[in-house]
């Protein structure tokens, strides 16, 4: 296990660090160039955009915990029927292939003939080209981030809210206490480990968000054609771009270990807070 933590980890690790500090030429081979790299990170406005982007989206994603939350709840009513069904529809984005959904989404969102527009011009509405506007595009791929992460959330829930002992709710009910009450104060509660779970997973997810941002991007013209593109570009993005498409291999391990950099940093603040809000037993 450590030599396989070291081979596939560790290794590559320590290799892009060292390739943040050359500058790769035109046919291979790396110059050593220092910091140059970083500052450039500093002074690049693609890549600032780039961490607000990245952000955002991530903030997005958390907001989908709570809607879980509820329809984990939801779900887990003995007296509910179809309750596998519904599990089973939840997560089937869960198992569907990134570019099976993008196609999907990329049809719906379409401004000409997407279903999205089709429907809201049944009540009057005018759509708009939700892939390709720059006000609204990285909301509308967060969208589909939480779409695809909820049903593995559900999962994650569920198993939290059946853990929860009976005998907590039997007292409530004899105490007298209301469904949004005991929720809040006993559900909610008891079920933070499940919570804090999913959160840095979340996190972590939303953090080296591509795949959907590549696929929803890309125009017939290629992904630089779509004008919602700065808009949209989160840093593994950037990193792609740099690194395979401009062929910047130093400037784009620099991005990479930035965003090393970034998921450590947000996982430790998450355990520290964990103490303030976990409950566990």
């Amino acid at each position: 296990m450590t030599i396989g933590l070291a081979v596939f980890y560790l290794w590559p690790i320590a290799q892009m660090f060292y390739y943040s500090f050359t500058k790769s030429g035109p046919f291979g081979g790396q110059t050593w160039i220092g910091t140059a790299n970083y500052q450039t990170l500093v002074d690049e406005p693609s890549v600032v955009q780039a961490v607000v982007n990245t952000l955002v989206y991530t903030a997005i994603q958390l907001a989908g915990i709570p809607l879980a939350i509820l329809v984990a709840a939801l779900l887990n009513q003995r007296e509910l029927r179809g309750r596998s069904v519904y599990r089973a529809l939840y997560f089937l984005p869960v198992v569907t292939m990134p570019v099976a959904v993008a196609m999907l989404w990329r049809w719906m969102y379409n401004g000409d003939y997407g279903l999205i527009n089709y429907l809201l011009s049944m009540v009057g509405v005018h759509g708009m080209h939700w892939a390709a506007d720059p006000s609204v595009t990285l909301y509308a791929l967060a969208a589909i981030g939480i779409w695809m992460s909820l049903g593995y959330n559900l999962v994650i829930f569920l198993a939290g809210l059946q853990g929860i002992p009976a005998e907590y709710y039997e007292a409530a009910a004899i105490d007298g206490s209301g469904a949004a009450r005991t929720f809040l104060r006993i559900t909610v509660p008891l079920l933070s480990p499940s919570i804090f779970f999913a959160t840095v997973l979340t996190v972590i997810n939303s953090l080296q968000m591509f795949d959907l941002a590549y696929m929803m991007m890309n125009t017939p013209a290629g992904a630089s054609g779509n004008p919602a593109l700065p808009r949209v570009r989160t840093i593994s993005y950037l990193f792609y771009q740099k690194a395979f498409v401009e062929h910047d291999l130093g400037f784009g391990a620099a991005i990479a270990f930035v965003l090393l950099g970034f998921i450590v940093v947000m996982t430790f603040i998450q355990f520290r807070l964990q103490k303030r809000w976990v409950h566990y037993g």
